[in-house]
């Protein structure tokens, strides 16, 4: 019996000679469990959430011994979405300045590595196959990849933020917060903010989750799908800075990431958050799709 057979619990039933696999009625819950597992268990998921969390470490650390001597972090200002200046007043601020610090780069690369490895993985050792014996159809088994990657956001997104807090707590003060629009908030207020930033930071990875899935479905193999997908994360970051594109940068999937430090105003301001979200959700359209029907279509040979 294969692979996930064994693990969504399928039974066989002999007809004529022919088997035929009855799945489940928890089959779907049990894949997706099974490619949690899967995921969460290995080497490489384990090193890339490790790093992200030594993130906030390392920048809590270098704060803390730059402002040893009375000065302010960051040369002062206090402006723009990194809120490096108020760490030293607040630990909370640590939060915000880690997610800013590593959504450009450190947690697209993560995500890019996992949704890319995702399918080409799987052909890559060969497993494929096995798991479309399984009575999944391709489209589930899809769908189960990419819910599994959107995980991954949440889980690689609250791990920047719960480390940055813990060392923000055991480095800086903690208290009342100013917001941007210089309005004071309380500690639970603010740690109610801090939380819904990590939801939006992790949602604005579904646009990034669902390339690398694409890119998956290309290829057999999965070093190849990570690189591609981690490469075409650089290219579109180094195009959002080029002046000579401003027409077309509020279309690149990165362009609003930073908005999420209109959540620390008072009021809070919502266009830009509003646009993000429709936009990581028309590329999750666009290359869901395109994924869907490459993948579909695709001859299954390993």
């Amino acid at each position: 019996m294969s692979r996930a057979e064994v693990e969504a619990g399928a039974d066989p039933v002999r007809v004529e000679d022919t088997v035929i696999r009855k799945p489940s009625p928890l089959w779907t819950f049990g894949l997706f469990r099974s490619e949690l597992l899967t995921t969460f268990r290995r080497w490489r998921t384990i090193a890339l959430l490790a790093v992200l969390a030594a993130v906030p470490i390392l920048i809590g650390i270098a704060i803390k011994i730059e402002t040893s001597d009375g000065s302010t972090a960051g040369g002062g200002g206090g402006e723009g979405p990194a809120f490096i200046s108020q760490i030293t007043n607040n630990g909370l601020f640590l939060v915000f300045t880690a997610l800013a610090a590593t959504l450009p780069f450190f947690l697209p690369m993560a995500i890019g590595v996992i949704a890319g490895d995702a399918i080409a993985g799987e052909a890559n050792a060969g497993t494929l196959r096995y798991l479309l014996v399984a009575p999944a159809g391709r489209t589930r088994l899809l769908l189960t990849k990419y819910a599994t990657t959107m995980t991954f956001c949440l889980v690689a997104t609250l791990v920047v933020a719960l480390s940055a807090l813990t060392v923000g707590a055991l480095l800086f003060p903690l208290g009342e917060l100013t917001t941007i629009s210089g309005t004071r908030i309380s500690f639970t207020e603010g740690l109610g903010r801090a939380f819904l930033i990590a939801l939006v930071v992790a949602a604005s990875l579904i646009g990034v989750a669902a390339l690398g899935l694409f890119v998956s479905t290309l290829t057999n193999s999965g070093i190849a799908a990570m690189a591609t997908t981690v490469g075409l994360l650089i290219t579109i970051q180094i195009l959002d800075q080029i002046p000579q594109l401003h027409a077309l940068q509020p279309y690149f999937f990165s362009h609003y990431w930073l908005s999420f430090a209109d959540l620390m105003r008072d009021p809070v301001y919502w266009d830009d958050l509003v646009r993000n979200l429709g936009l990581q959700g028309l590329y999750a359209a666009v290359f869901g799709s395109a994924a869907w029907a490459r993948f579909a279509a695709r001859d299954i040979t390993a």
